[in-house]
This record gives C-alpha cells, structure tokens and sequence, in this order.
C-alpha cells in the first residue's frame, strides 16, 4: 500500500528551500566538458557487453513553439517559420544514424519520449518520417507493454493528429494545461480554452491510448485558491490517468521571457502554499495516489504498479517504470544515461548543427561516475522512488558499511528526525507521510557536490 500524504504547512514552509530535482546525481550542473565524444563512445561499448542485453530508452528533443509560455523554462525555440524545424530534423536524422550505430541492435527501446517544446509542431508527414528514422537505426519494441510517449500541445492537433499518433505506435499521450482560468491564461501567453482540451483528451480515449497524463501548474500569476480549485476540479472531470503538479519557479534573471510577467501579480508564498493544499486534497479526495515529486497517479496506473513492486525509477526523464534501461537522448540539449555515465548535447543549435556537419556526435559535456557517486546515487533515487532505504542492501550492494560511510549524514539527518520527516533506526531511514513532500531536502542530505553549487541553479523545492 501507498501511504496517504500529509501536508504540513509549518514544514514546508521551514524546509522550503532551492534544491536539484534528482533526476540525475550527480546533477547537470557537475557535468564537465572533459567528457565528449570519445568517452561516449567508450560507454556505449562497455554497455553493450552486458548480458543480458539491456534495453534502451530514447529521449527525443524538438525544441519548436508556434509562441511562447512566458513561464517555460525549457530550452526551446519560438518561431513560425516551419523551415527551421525541417531543417533541424535533417540534423535530427543525422544524430540518430550515428548513435544507433553504437548500440547493440540486439538491445530492444523498450521507452521512447517525445518531448520539447512542442513535438507537435511537426506535420504528420515529418513525424511519421522521425519514427521511421528511429525504427532505421534502433530496435523499437513492438511488445504492448512498451512505454511510447508524446507531449501535445492541444492547441495544435485535431482528433486526425491523435488517431495518426496512435498509429505511429504511440500509446502514452501528455497534456499541457497549466490553468484553465481566462485570467491565467492571458497573463501566461497560453490562451487554451477547456472545450479545446476536452476534444483531445476525448480523441485520445477514442484512439486507446493506453495512458493520458496532464500537467499542472500553481503559482502562477492571477492564481488564487478560489480560481485554481475550479481547474483542479474540471481536470478531474477530464479523469487522467496521471497529473503533474508543478511548482511555478519564478526566475527572471535567468530566463528571459518571464521578465514579463509582473512579480506583483504573483500570489504571496502564503496563498501560494493555501494553493497547493488545496489542490492536493482535491486531488487524493478523488482518488489519486501521491508517487512523488509533483505527481500523482490513479490506483492500477503503471506508476501506482511499479512504486508497489519497487520498479520504480527515476532518469531525466523524471519517473519511469521502465527499469534497467540505458537512455539515449536525442536532439539539442538532450541528456542521456548509458552505463555509469551522463553526457549532454549542445543546448545552442548553432553549435549542435556543426558538430553535426563535423561528423561528430554532438555531445557538449557530461560525467563519468565514480564509486562515491553510484553510492550516492543509489542512495537518492532510493529514497525519491520508494521514500525508504534499507541500510543492509545498500552496504551489500557496494561492499560498504553504511553507517560508518554516512556517519556526517547520519548526524545531520537527526534534525529532520526530529522535526518528524522521517524515521531513522537500525535498519534504515522510513519517510513519514509529512515528510514524503520534503523528499528532496532529505536526499540534498546525501548529495557531496551540493554544497559547491550556487542556490541559483535550482528552483525551490514548494
């Protein structure tokens, strides 16, 4: 069973602090431009030598918008000239060639995401090519439990795009919404009438797609409990599988298009925090399962399923059910996982386009793992995934005495002790349910290179 979530105002408010996300650790912000195509390519061999084969999971970037969300804070490009996007998958195919010719084609993409962006900027024709250019040069599973997913903007398909999508081998479909207020909406730069999106969810049950998620977001500007708690409760009636519940990290100094939105129209922390309260309780009033960091999952989803069995996972992808996968990721700025490594494409398209032109893998820096960070790692993604942590399994796994080898962390856990996030005795930590929103402060704990990183490279954690 999953343990119902408790919220603690006075706690959250206490520990409410910027922090890394951990969707990988080490984090982004440790990768090093040491690492490059070479030791790429070193990772991917090494990788294919395991037995047996381990499967893959693919992560495609199309960085393309029609216009623009002044809260996004992806890497992304706005334009209307559709050019750009051809151009760019021209280079897309071109990538795709030369990872795939690393990889095993015994090893079978068992995930595989399209996310951006705007995915669907793209027209069917170029789609329908991207997805012939992956099978080309990759073994896309053909099995009914594979994980194929898409991020749609509902502003810009039909019930013609969903059906297509199906029939590409899509069968996980996600939705942008944010808010469904006029007010909201307008302040954001995302006019996205609620009429728009019931047709695409209704085109997507039509087409059996397996699993259908929305996204979420609170703080925004003009948000207030009384307006929110009217979106919280049309999405409900929408009845996702899975919801997003993303914090708004407002930060103008870093990107540029939220200087446009006025700090004055924000809601205080106070009525912000009285925002998520609520649209939490609504959320587990209906049924929904807390998974964790941001989102939640109805009873028999295969999120709810792999968190039960302890499948469960997280990658920079967020949380995935698919375990023991390498991922490989595709496009500017996309970051992949392969064997005891991370490495990130070029984030500028001018220089991912040139290596490109080089014959180079467009790789702009990345991490080879040391035992210290597999440790801390496993110790991490343990907690995020299944808010315990078994102190035997860990030392047995690593051939380490846990409590002598976290013996500073141990000590400093005792506040968060204390203060009833969690539970630590002989035999390993167990997170309370007031502690299960808190989880990042408690994995930040374990995390070595925090403490050299600035405050300004994450966002809050509530």
């Amino acid at each position: 069973m999953i343990p119902a979530l408790q919220f603690d105002s006075a706690l959250i408010q206490k520990y409410d602090v910027p922090g890394p996300r951990y969707t990988s650790y080490p984090t982004a912000p440790a990768f090093r431009t040491s690492f490059g195509e070479k030791e790429y390519r070193q990772a991917a061999a090494l990788s294919n030598a395991a037995e047996p084969p381990r499967p893959i999971s693919l992560y495609v970037h199309i960085p393309f918008c029609r216009t623009v969300c002044l809260y996004c804070a992806c890497n992304r490009i706005v334009t209307s000239n559709h050019h750009r996007a051809a151009e760019y998958l021209d280079y897309l195919r071109t990538e795709i060639r030369l990872k795939g010719e690393l990889f095993d084609p015994r090893r079978t993409v068992s995930q595989l995401h399209w996310g951006g962006g705007t995915p669907t900027y793209l027209s069917l024709e170029e789609m329908a090519e991207l997805m012939g250019a992956l099978g080309e040069s990759f073994n896309l599973s053909q099995d009914p439990d594979r994980d194929f997913g898409i991020e749609v903007d509902p502003r810009t398909v039909d019930a013609t795009i969903i059906n297509a999508l199906r029939e590409l081998g899509f069968n996980r479909i996600s939705l942008g919404i944010q808010d469904l207020d006029p007010a909201v909406q307008k302040a954001v730069n995302r006019i996205q009438p609620l009429d728009e999106t019931r047709a695409v969810i209704r085109s997507a049950r039509d087409a059996s797609f397996d699993s259908l998620s929305v996204d979420l977001m609170y703080g925004l500007p003009h948000q207030s409990v009384r307006t929110f708690r009217n979106t919280v409760q049309e999405v409900l009636h929408l009845n996702p599988d899975r919801i997003s519940l993303f914090n708004y990290a407002h930060l103008p100094e870093r990107f540029k298009m939220q200087r446009k939105i006025r700090a004055d129209t924000l809601p205080a922390p106070e009525e912000k925090l009285r925002i998520l309260k609520m649209a939490i309780g609504l959320l587990t009033e209906a049924g929904y399962l807390y998974i964790g960091m941001d989102h939640f999952a109805r009873p028999g989803d295969s999120m709810v399923r792999a968190m039960q069995s302890g499948e469960l996972q997280r990658n920079f992808q967020g949380y995935s059910t698919h375990a023991a996968c390498d991922l490989v990721g595709l496009g500017m700025s996309a970051i992949s996982q392969v064997g005891e490594t991370y490495a990130q494409n070029e984030a500028e398209l001018d220089r991912y386009y040139g290596l490109l032109d080089g014959g180079w893998l467009p790789v702009a820096r990345g991490l080879k793992l040391t035992l210290d960070d597999r440790i801390r790692r496993k110790v991490i993604h343990t907690l995020m995934c299944k808010f315990s942590l078994d102190f035997r399994a860990i030392g047995q796994e690593f051939d380490i005495d846990f409590e002598d080898y976290f013996r500073w962390e141990l000590r400093e856990i005792k506040a968060l002790e204390t203060d009833g996030l969690l539970v630590v005795d002989a035999e390993g930590i167990t997170i309370s349910s007031r502690g299960r929103m808190l989880v990042r402060q408690i994995c930040m704990l374990f995390d070595r290179y925090l403490p050299y990183q600035t405050a300004q490279a994450f966002s809050r954690t509530i």
